[in-house]
């Protein structure tokens, strides 16, 4: 696009338009030079660029802005800007944008329009309503009139119309354009769109203003958009972001991005901010200011009442069946039928009726303490609907109570249920018949989804008031009804679930707990072993009997969804027809039909227009795709060389192979046994691919040899298989050619050789082959013909013996082949014999002349002859790299599934990809190549190493390429390749670089086989084997054949097919394409390494554009931010600036990737964009699939078009390690099976992180593809999913296309990363839109819906909550000596409820719930033995132990952010691990997480083992425990069994060392965690001094539990002789005291003499020894004390410690000051020693004993290991033998 100069009105006076226009042309453009018509470009050739350019400058009688000399060469859009004060790159942009939104919909119209060089209004309507839709229908909520004043109904339409709608289009993209971080309030864009329209109106409609001068925008002039709009809005925003302390703050204390949007769902802001924006009013107030406008829709609370109040329905649910369960099974029949024939029983289960009243009254609490800082003198209702809601809910629980209470009261009173007693029920009943009709309601809408989505969106007054009870009226969230056959599908989904729950908890979780329960309940002369407070505690027993079983049931929906999910994503799949080909054997068998699937599928189809979309046409599709999928009819069957497709076909599929080559993922041989080469030497079949035909020929001469048939016969048993009859025939005219190729013409022999092959013919041709010759001597002639191609193929040509063996050959074929032999006058007669005397010379010695070596055409024909004749394997291991082998079988069995038929290319969707990029590697550098670690390992050698086959065929090119020493790559040209080779294998910017720019290449490559001719393609690829055969030359050393020398880079200049282009493909493909990477800190890497690497990408891939954020000075303290896109000039080769967009302050306002995205979206085109992280990869194939994947746009599913296509992920670091794998098979089994089923059948897919399609438009005017208020948006991608769904988009699934992934490989990054992910869904719980979706989605897509996110994390958490109450309460029954009493007389401990809880909690907590999906999906694609051998190697390698530790993880980190905050990005690295972790690095990362919670677990265990009746039979102490146990050291043990060298004992000794010099480095002020101890030590507290009071007071409830262990224990010390008495614990406490005294005693002599007077402080030291020494002896002699009682007090007193220490730093702000707080420090420096210690305990012990370490090793790399790999040479650390 030009870069027009903006001039000053004098200028433009002198330059006029001419010079202005020169000035223009000179100016670099984006992608099409709109500024010059007249330019060689090859977009500007299309007449509907033309259409949409003339149309933009019809300006035709509009009236001329006052502020520039208006000349011709303006346009609708510079008027607009002219008029607006819109900045002059933003105008050139949106020009841009907006002339190829039109010339593309114009390309896609059918059929065409009769003027191909006028634009069609339809166009330009459409394109209009689909951007101003979310503008109308803000204008409909508000019951505001639209400023839109055009009539969409064509009848009524006028002649200025399309003008009108160009320049209402034009100017919403204008206002969007320069929006900055306003963009993500889209109904403020909204607001600032109807407010300029107004003043464009008044323009268009010749207004006058009060002067009586032609009326002005109340907005304009030079830059006044930018200052008077967007800078002001931008001020507000960063004063509250400013006030939120980095993230700190309580959310409800500042507004964030939502805040701001939601002002503009009240009519109020009309009135408020006027226009042009009135500054004085509080909506701009900052922050300091009361008066200012506070939280606006929603206030985000920290609690976890949340879970309940956004998803109160599921609650409400199970609370009410478990009530109802109870009252039914407390009768102790077998079946619950039984018991509800009592009538007494009926009545009691009523009582759920009270208990669902009270609940909708606490729900109404909830909502007024969360959300009473809404009300105020604006929102006078909704603290209305507040108290009534709270006053209602009470009336309701009342009166139930009372009807329910006369009812029982009549009962008594008559002895039976009388008909009074039964009136009364009546009544009550009819009252709660009269409740639930709501929900009667609701169910009706739920049958009729289309009355209840017309209910929600309508915006008529009397349904606001009947729906104003129920729900708060927001702008978004209505008409969120799918279709009703997605309600069944997703209704039976849950009503099956939820029956087998409820089945499976009545009878295994809550009936067996009714007998032990009524036992315990009745216990009486219980013996307690301390002073109990309270009588009739045994009532508590059955509490904490009860609580982990309720904790289960809660939570156990979870493992029923993950049961039937798992299940119905199967089906699904099937349906699919994923995993029908899942190796290269199953491809051979479906590779005749290949060529007319990819015709099917990739290749437009023909047909008229009229067809399209028609019941017609969908069947004649689907017996298409029946005959390509099962082989059916003749089309199918046989793709002859003669045939169009075959050759396009053959195109495609040798580019596909090439594009393998390039990456270096198959070697040369590879290549030649993979690709489809065109037909050459008159052979008469289709030249399958050599690794098709392999041994194919040795079973037609096995059978010809041991068969006696006819030719008939014969040939009938050959052509049962394809390949063997194509190879048959291709071997006998090779054969036949090349021995006329071979032998001169015009000699006898070449006569004698004609005339042998004509015999040969004509038997064939009569059917007398087997009569006329003997099969069996083809053995011979078989052996003697490989014996001549190993000589033709020998780079030592040795003419003699060539001689010799076609000598021999003729001696077959003349003497022992033919059935009746002839004589030499016979032989002569036919011409099979020389005329010549017999002494004249041998035969064929001097007619032989082989073609010269650079014939590579002739020698690549004889090495496919060669491989046919002598492969004897079925070759199903070719190619050898595995990663070749799935990506090929995916993409075949993806051509057989079902998608949308290809549109031609100029007829596809446009669309671009986005990646956000910071400051991550671009190109691995050779230091970094080189750099060793503490192992001496470089990068280098670890790549080498994991794709060692990949490495060998990288030098297999670079010989190639000329480099004839290996050390020659470490220097010059080469050393680019190599680092693009690691670079392409790691998670690198240059890797996903190359991958997006495949879509270029693909779309290039399309567009030429659209427009191609048959006559072009087939010479075209006699063309392409020419032009490769150039391009080969032999190897001398070995023989092997060398390809093009071109270097390889990251995109071919010439590549195959593109020497056949005609020139339109690369316009056509830039019209479609473009690639954006946000490089937020571009400007500042220029110079730097990072910005030279991201300028060769530039240089190197010509569709690429960088966006990034420039900082200039301005004065002496200023600073102006622009938004910048750039591009590499290929004609100039320099980096030139295309746009430039000043911003209104720093682009970072709330979560940096977000805002990073939103800033160059707007350099992004098309009608799609793919969102793209930095880690993500993309393949040649599969980029030639995306015009299908986007005309998924055109296409409905349920009740809607898509908004968002889902795209199926190939996690591609799952080989580098066991963690790596289990981590890759996880995230496998979630974006496959798992989005398959929340796409369909349960239609709530959110948006999970990228490589999802954006319908662009959709999202531009509706808030951006993701959110970005600081902290609660930190999961920023989900949100997008989020506000999809709300605002009524569609999201789908799509699987016959897939992306590359990289995944964290290290145990330490995965759990930052899961860190990351838990802290955000805890972030989520307290956002609005899960809580507008937990109440706006129907029941049943709700529970979908929270299963499948917050849930997933909140039952994860559950799980840990019932291990800690189980063992909790288990210990208080033994401490008690409730459990003694139990056992002897109602026995808990054999009990069916209980076993179910452990059972379901291991379950859970080994993550076989999260191993079935993964152990189904692999069934389905790659087979269920191959599935279930992997997940018993998963076991075998630690796999549950991992599982428990990430169980682990999720819930620390989401139960603390839900309740305290601190969510934050963790920048988890993506480096390649094989580096030892050191322990001190693990502590700091799992000390808070994992180790103290498991130590604390194993002291109860300890203590319950000690102490418990029941632990006395081992064995069922070890099923009870069991568990737990494992989560212990799963907890403690997992940071070393996946860590490299975790069990070396010389690095366990180093560890500590390391670990004692950090405890004891003091701290300071810069210094920083991974240094002192005491740094770390308030960093962990962070989240305690961010948090509320609320948070502060339950952590200090949970921190009590500590002081448990010394009440429980003291009595059960022999020094307390049995006694009850509360004394025994109140005297405890003197030793705490006199223990803290001796600490502070001990600090206090040793600062004051250990530095000067060393004596003191010894005898200090020694006086306290003696002293408790003396004291033992005093209690040893006069008191019941033992010694063991000091090792058992150490159980009472060090948990009390820690409680004391845990309370402290809660209430530090109050003696943060004071000596106690030195003395907390000191104290919590010991304990994190002892627990460093007994943490580093066992793995000293492991390490210590022989073997361990080569076992973990093993374990750690089994999957390296099993591809032969020398893993072990990179663990021990040997060096790369490169120097």
């Amino acid at each position: 696009m030009s870069r027009q100069h903006r001039l000053d009105p004098p200028e433009y006076n002198r330059a006029g338009r001419g010079a202005a226009m020169a000035a223009a042309e000179e100016e670099p453009y984006n992608i099409i030079p709109i500024h010059n018509l007249l330019a060689e470009h090859p977009s500007l050739r299309f007449p509907e660029v033309r259409a949409a350019m003339a149309a933009l400058r019809t300006v035709g009688d509009l009236r001329t802005p006052p502020f520039i000399q208006w000349h011709d060469g303006l346009d609708l859009v510079d008027w607009l800007g002219a008029f607006f004060g819109f900045q002059r790159d933003n105008v050139r942009n949106q020009r841009e944008h907006l002339v190829l939104l039109l010339a593309n919909a114009q390309m896609r119209l059918q059929p065409p329009p009769d003027n191909i060089d006028t634009l069609d209004p339809g166009v330009v309507r459409r394109l209009r309503r689909k951007l101003l839709h979310n503008y109308t229908s803000w204008c409909a909520y508000l019951g505001r009139k639209s400023h839109v004043w055009v009539p969409d109904n064509p009848a009524r339409r006028s002649s200025d119309a399309p003008r009108r709608d160009l320049l209402y289009s034009a100017l919403f993209l204008l206002v969007w354009g320069e929006a900055a971080n306003v963009r993500f309030v889209p109904e403020c864009l909204s607001y600032i769109f109807h407010c300029m329209a107004m003043d464009l109106n008044r323009i268009l409609e010749g207004y006058i203003d009060d002067n009586g001068r032609p009326a002005l925008p109340a907005v304009s002039g030079e830059g006044a958009y930018l200052a008077r709009v967007i800078t002001p809005l931008y001020k507000v925003i960063k004063a509250e972001v400013d006030s939120s302390r980095n993230g700190t703050a309580p959310h409800s204390a500042w507004r964030n991005y939502d805040d701001i949007n939601e002002y503009f769902w009240s009519r109020r802001c009309f009135d408020r901010l006027r226009w042009p924006l009135d500054l004085s009013t509080n909506f701009f107030a900052p922050p300091p200011n009361r008066k200012r406008v506070r939280k606006t829709g929603f206030v985000e609370q920290r609690s976890f009442w949340n879970i309940y109040r956004s998803f109160d329905r599921l609650w409400v649910m199970l609370i009410l069946f478990l009530q109802a369960a109870t009252i039914v099974a407390w009768e102790g029949n077998t079946y619950p039928w039984q018991g509800l024939r009592s009538r007494d029983v009926q009545v009691r289960a009523l009582t759920v009726f009270i208990t669902w009243a009270a609940l909708r009254f606490f729900q109404s609490i909830l909502d007024a303490g969360t959300q009473y800082s809404l009300v105020s003198r604006e929102t006078p209702w909704l603290g209305l609907r507040m108290v009534l809601k709270s006053l209602v809910a009470t009336g309701w629980t009342i009166a139930f109570g009372v009807l329910y209470a006369r009812a029982w009261d009549q009962r008594n009173h008559d002895r039976r249920w009388s008909p009074t007693a039964n009136q009364r029920l009546v009544n009550f009943l009819m009252a709660a018949g009269v409740f639930i009709l709501p929900e009667l309601l609701a169910l009706l809408l739920f049958i009729l989804p289309w009355v209840r989505n017309f209910l929600e969106k309508t915006n008529w007054r009397i349904f606001y008031a009947l729906t104003w009870w129920f729900q708060s009226r927001t702008f978004v969230g209505r008409g969120l009804r799918e279709g009703l056959i997605d309600n069944i599908k997703y209704a039976l989904f849950w009503v099956l679930l939820l029956a087998v729950k409820f089945i499976f908890s009545y009878f295994l979780q809550i009936k067996p707990m009714v007998k032990p329960s009524k036992e315990i309940f009745n216990l009486t002369g219980v013996q307690y072993q301390w002073h109990e407070f309270f009588s009739r505690t045994s009532r508590f027993a059955v509490i904490l009997l009860w609580v982990p079983v309720v904790l289960i049931y809660l939570m156990d929906i979870q493992i029923w969804y993950s049961i039937f999910s798992s299940l119905v994503g199967a089906l699904v799949g099937l349906f699919s027809h994923l995993g029908e080909i899942r190796n290269v054997e199953q491809l051979r068998l479906r590779f005749q039909f290949f060529a007319s699937a990819m015709q099917f599928n990739l290749m437009p189809e023909e047909q008229l227009f009229q067809d399209r979309g028609t019941l017609k046409s969908k069947f004649k599709d689907a017996i298409h795709r029946l005959k390509l999928r099962y082989g059916l009819g003749r089309p199918y069957k046989k793709i002859e060389s003669n045939q169009v497709e075959a050759n396009r076909f053959a195109l495609i599929w040798n580019e596909i192979i090439a594009t393998f080559r390039e990456e270096d993922i198959i070697s040369d041989p590879e290549v030649e046994l993979l690709e489809l080469p065109p037909t050459h030497w008159n052979i008469r079949v289709l030249r399958w691919p050599c690794f098709l035909l392999s041994n194919e020929l040795l079973l037609a001469l096995g059978q010809a040899k041991e068969l006696e048939h006819t030719d008939k016969g014969h040939w009938r048993k050959i052509c049962k298989s394809e390949y063997r009859r194509c190879a048959v025939i291709e071997a006998y005219d090779s054969v036949k050619h090349l021995l006329l190729e071979i032998v001169k013409e015009n000699t006898e022999e070449h006569s004698i050789i004609t005339q042998i092959f004509f015999g040969f013919d004509d038997a064939i041709r009569v059917g007398k082959f087997t009569v006329e010759y003997k099969l069996a001597v083809l053995e011979s002639i078989h052996s003697k013909l490989i014996v001549l191609l190993k000589l033709l193929i020998n780079p030592k040509k040795d003419l003699n013996k060539v001689v010799n063996t076609l000598q021999t050959l003729y001696d077959l074929a003349i003497r022992d082949f033919p059935t009746h032999k002839k004589n030499i006058e016979q032989l002569k007669e036919a011409g099979l014999a020389p005329q010549r005397p017999s002494g004249t010379g041998l035969l064929f010695e001097n007619a032989v002349e082989l073609p010269p070596v650079d014939n590579s055409k002739f020698y690549s024909q004889v090495r496919r002859l060669q491989t046919i004749l002598t492969s004897r394997d079925s070759m199903n291991n070719v190619p050898k790299n595995l990663e070749a082998r799935r990506r090929i079988a995916f993409f075949s069995n993806s051509l057989f599934m079902n998608m949308p038929r290809a549109p031609q290319v100029e007829k596809m969707l446009a669309f671009s990809v986005l990646t956000p990029y910071y400051n991550e590697e671009v190109i691995y550098s050779k230091e970094n190549l080189r750099s060793e670690n503490e192992d001496g390992v470089s990068t280098i050698f670890y790549l080498q190493k994991i794709y060692e086959d990949e490495w060998v065929n990288f030098l297999e090119r670079m010989r190639r390429e000329g480099v004839a020493n290996e050390n020659e790559i470490w220097s010059g040209e080469r050393l680019r390749d190599l680092r693009l080779w690691a670079s392409y294998r790691g998670q690198t910017l240059s890797r996903t670089v190359r991958g997006m720019m495949y879509y270029y290449k693909a779309l290039k490559m399309l567009a030429f086989l659209d427009t191609a001719s048959e006559v072009e393609i087939k010479e075209g690829s006699r063309e392409l084997d020419t032009f490769g055969d150039s391009m080969r030359r032999d190897n001398v050393g070995d023989g092997m054949e060398d390809r093009s020398s071109s270097s390889r880079n990251l995109s071919r200049a010439s590549s195959g097919v593109s020497l056949l282009f005609k020139g339109h493909e690369h316009g056509t493909a830039l019209m479609k394409f473009t690639y954006v990477v946000a490089c937020q800190i571009y400007g500042t890497q220029r110079g730097k390494p990072e910005g030279e690497e991201i300028l060769y990408l530039m240089k190197n891939n010509e569709a690429l554009r960088v966006a990034y954020v420039d900082e200039v000075r301005s004065g002496r303290d200023g600073v102006e931010y622009y938004s910048v896109l750039v591009k590499f000039d290929q004609q100039l080769q320099k980096e030139v600036e295309i746009f430039r967009i000043k911003l209104p302050g720093p682009l970072k306002l709330g979560e940096g990737k977000p805002e990073n995205q939103n800033h160059a979206l707007i350099f992004t085109r098309g009608d799609a964009v793919q969102t793209i992280d930095m880690n993500q990869d993309n393949y040649f194939e599969e980029a030639l699939k995306m015009r299908n994947l986007l005309d998924e746009y055109s296409h409905t599913y349920g009740a809607r078009k898509p908004t968002l296509l889902g795209v199926r992920e190939h996690v591609f670091t799952g080989s580098v390690s066991s963690l790596a794998w289990f981590m890759s098979a996880q995230e496998t089994s979630f974006v496959t099976l798992g989005q398959r089923v929340l796409a369909n059948p349960l239609k709530v897919r959110m948006h999970y992180g990228h490589p999802d399609v954006f319908d662009r438009l959709w999202f531009l005017t509706r808030g951006g593809i993701s959110k970005a208020s600081r902290v609660i948006n930190i999961s920023e991608d989900i949100f997008a999913g989020f506000n999809c769904t709300l605002r009524g988009g569609n999201v789908t699934h799509h699987e016959y296309i897939q992306v590359g992934k990289g995944r964290d490989v290290g145990l330490n990054q995965i759990s930052m990363f899961e860190a990351k992910v838990a802290s955000g869904n805890g972030e989520q719980v307290l956002s609005r839109d899960v809580y507008r979706l937990g109440h706006r989605l129907d029941f049943f897509r709700m529970l979908s819906f929270f299963y499948t996110t917050v849930g997933f994390y909140f039952n994860t958490m559950v799980v840990v909550l019932t291990v800690y109450t189980f063992v909790w309460g288990r210990l208080y029954l033994a401490l008690s000596g409730l459990e003694e009493s139990i056992k002897e007389r109602a026995n808990s401990t054999n009990n069916t409820a209980l076993g179910t809880v452990l059972n379901q909690q291991f379950i859970i907590q080994l993550g076989l719930f999260t191993a079935l999906p993964m152990i189904v999906e692999n069934s389905l694609e790659h087979g269920f033995l191959p599935a279930v051998w992997d997940f018993l190697t998963m076991q075998l390698q630690l796999a549950s132990m991992f599982y428990t530790f990430s169980m682990g993880t999720k819930s620390h980190y989401f139960g603390r952010t839900i309740l305290h905050g601190g969510a934050k990005y963790r920048a988890t690295g993506r480096g390649f691990v094989v580096q030892h972790k050191c322990f001190a690095e693990n502590y700091r990362l799992y000390a808070r997480s994992h180790f103290i919670k498991a130590i604390e677990l194993g002291v109860i265990l300890t203590v319950y083992a000690s102490y418990s009746a029941i632990s006395k039979d081992t064995l069922v102490y070890i099923i009870m425990t069991i568990s737990s146990w494992f989560l212990v050291v799963s907890w403690i043990m997992a940071p070393f069994a996946f860590n490299p060298s975790g069990f070396d004992w010389l690095k366990t000794v180093y560890d500590f060392e390391d670990f004692m010099n950090w405890i004891w480095y003091p701290g300071g002020v810069f210094t920083k965690a991974d240094q002192s101890w005491e740094t770390w030590w308030y960093e962990e507290q962070d989240h305690l001094r961010m948090t509320g009071l609320w948070g502060k007071l339950l952590e200090i409830v949970l921190d009590l539990r500590f002081f448990f262990f010394q009440y429980g224990i003291v009595y059960q010390l022999d020094i307390a002789a049995k006694s009850t008495s509360i004394a025994v614990y109140l005297l405890s406490w003197i030793c705490v005291v006199v223990a803290a005294g001796i600490f502070v005693l001990m600090g206090y002599a040793r600062d004051k003499y250990a530095a000067k007077e060393h004596i003191y402080y010894r005898a200090v030291q020694s006086f306290v020894i003696i002293l408790v020494i003396l004291v033992i002896i005093i209690l040893l002699k006069f008191t019941d004390f033992k010694l063991i009682d000091i090792f058992t007090s150490l159980l009472a007193f060090i948990p009390t410690g820690w409680g004391l220490i845990s309370i402290a730093q809660v209430i530090r702000p109050f003696i943060d000051s004071t000596v106690v707080w030195d003395t907390v420090v000191a104290v919590a420096r010991l304990y994190d020693i002892l627990f460093g210690v007994v943490v580093m305990a066992p793995v000293a012990l492991l390490s210590w004993l022989p073997g361990f370490q080569s076992m973990q090793t093993r374990i750690l790399f089994n999957e390296a290991f099993s591809r032969g790999l020398q893993i072990s040479r990179i663990i021990t650390g040997k060096k790369s033998n490169i120097d």
